[in-house]
């Protein structure tokens, strides 16, 4: 989600591009397309309008340096107004040893409570606590079944009402099971409704008083817009919620929901569904969540779902290779092999700095299928092709390897410069550690975010406009950097 959001905040902003100085007046026009930007994502009027008026104090205050760029200025301002917007929160959850904790969830139907709890306990499980989830949504008997799946999937106990109607009863003698048998965290599954009634309402409030939990966590759909919001006003009255969470942050919603609710309730997002399966439950951060609103990325969330889902062991053995300065072909298939992991390729690019560009390009790209030709290219070259490509690969090997994979020659001739290119770059990244790989990749989104810090600046830089002979002088030598690379080592 966002894409849409990020390509509209980004004209907006561009239009202060050039500008000798950020002044009232083309802040002001600048402005008119953020909040164009926020109301068509669905963001509550009155949420943009307070929201604007941070930013346009911030702005023509006494804190503007006016030596810097007007556009990277005001973005700087809105990326710390988005982060006060959505922010803080925090993740952790009170537990005590020897007690047992109650968490209860409720929301609508529709919104994905019943599988949040299932992704809830696990990721309470994965921090070494005793988990127990209990079904008392009887008003959909498939919530029942649906949560005793999910807690064989997991590993996990569902307690399941035996016989009785009564939710307050079932969440009573579920929670008295957890204390009695030791287990450190309840979840309630509780009822939903297709719309908020008055039925659900006194429902969930006689839970509350008789079973007292230790929080209240409210899911909403993030697709369903400002509906949201509504809905965690209504449920905020009844119960005093404690969090958010939010699903189907996956998904193409316009994303007023995250930005709006915390504003608007007073009650922050705690986490958010970013997929359909068990464990894509992650912790809710405005400032990684601002940067990628703003095209800026998100390298550490980026890094931290690798490390889930990357093979550690496999991660390893290229790392010891590429320090040993080798990166063949085999190697390059199994670093794309490991990056599927991570989802669609549009998600992950919108994740590193730099790169959210790059998802408009690619829409209606069929990703997966290019990715197969490329495989299908390698697995069609012997050992030998494979570790050395560049010296290897003649007119003849190229048309055989074309003609075993399926393709045209000229479609071995790109994989094969576009190889020689990345082994250069990938063997240079050899000597530096994954901390200092996030570490440097921190500090540049940091540069962006902050555009007054010294962190934007080469050291020795002192900040001074470079002249026009100096920029053609750069200009060559990027140029020049690009056609070696793509000569690659025998250029």
């Amino acid at each position: 989600m966002f894409e849409s959001l990020t390509a509209s905040l980004s004209g907006a902003l561009n239009l202060l591009r050039g500008r000798g100085k950020l002044t009232e007046s083309n802040m002001r026009e600048a402005l008119d397309g953020v909040r164009t930007s926020l109301l068509e994502a669905d963001v509550a009027y009155d949420v943009v309008e307070s929201f604007l008026d941070r930013v346009a104090n911030d702005a023509v205050g006494a804190k503007v340096l006016e030596s810097l760029d007007p556009a990277q200025q005001l973005v700087g301002i809105v990326h710390r107004e988005l982060i006060g917007l959505m922010g803080p929160v925090d993740h952790t959850i009170p537990m005590e040893a020897g007690r047992t904790t109650v968490l209860m969830l409720c929301g609508l139907q529709g919104s994905g409570k019943t599988t949040s709890c299932g992704k809830l306990a696990k990721k309470i499980k994965e921090q070494g606590r005793g988990v127990m989830l209990v079904a008392a949504d009887l008003q959909r008997p498939a919530a029942i079944e649906q949560l005793a799946v999910l807690g064989r999937q997991i590993g996990v106990p569902v307690y399941t009402p035996e016989g009785s109607a009564d939710p307050v009863a079932v969440c009573q003698a579920g929670v008295a099971r957890a204390r009695k048998e030791g287990i450190s965290v309840v979840i309630l599954d509780t009822a939903g409704r297709l719309s908020i009634d008055a039925a659900l309402m006194q429902e969930l409030t006689r839970i509350d008083r008789t079973v007292g939990p230790d929080q209240v966590f409210l899911v909403v759909d993030a697709m369903t817009g400002q509906d949201a919001v509504n809905s965690a006003q209504a449920f905020n009255q009844a119960l005093e919620l404690d969090a958010v969470i939010m699903t189907k942050l996956d998904g193409d919603a316009r994303g007023g929901a995250a930005l709006s609710v915390k504003s608007v309730t007073g009650v922050p997002i705690k986490f958010i569904g970013t997929g359909e399966q068990i464990e894509a439950l992650e912790d809710f951060h405005p400032e990684r969540m601002a940067g990628r609103i703003l095209g800026m990325g998100d390298v550490v969330s980026l890094v931290e779902e690798a490390q889930r889902k990357f093979d550690q062991k496999e991660m390893q053995i290229q790392e010891e290779r590429l320090r040993a300065g080798e990166f063949t072909l085999d190697d390059f298939k199994k670093m794309l092999q490991q990056t599927r992991r991570l989802g669609p390729l549009g998600k992950v690019l919108g994740m590193i700095p730099g790169m959210g560009g790059m998802q408009e390009m690619l829409a209606g790209a069929d990703l997966d299928k290019d990715m197969q030709r490329i495989f299908g290219i390698i697995d069609s070259m012997t050992p030998q092709e494979r570790r050395t490509p560049g010296r290897t690969i003649d007119q003849q090997r190229r048309r055989r390897i074309a003609a075993g994979s399926g393709v045209e020659p000229s479609e071995v001739s790109d994989l094969v410069k576009q190889f020689d290119g990345m082994s250069s770059m990938m063997k240079g990244m050899a000597g530096l550690g994954l901390k200092e790989r996030v570490k440097e990749m921190q500090r540049l989104q940091g540069a962006i975010t902050n555009p007054a810090s010294q962190l934007a600046r080469p050291k020795g830089d002192t900040g001074r406009r470079l002249t026009a002979d100096e920029r053609r002088k750069q200009k060559k030598m990027r140029e020049k950097e690009a056609r070696r690379r793509r000569r690659g080592p025998q250029g």
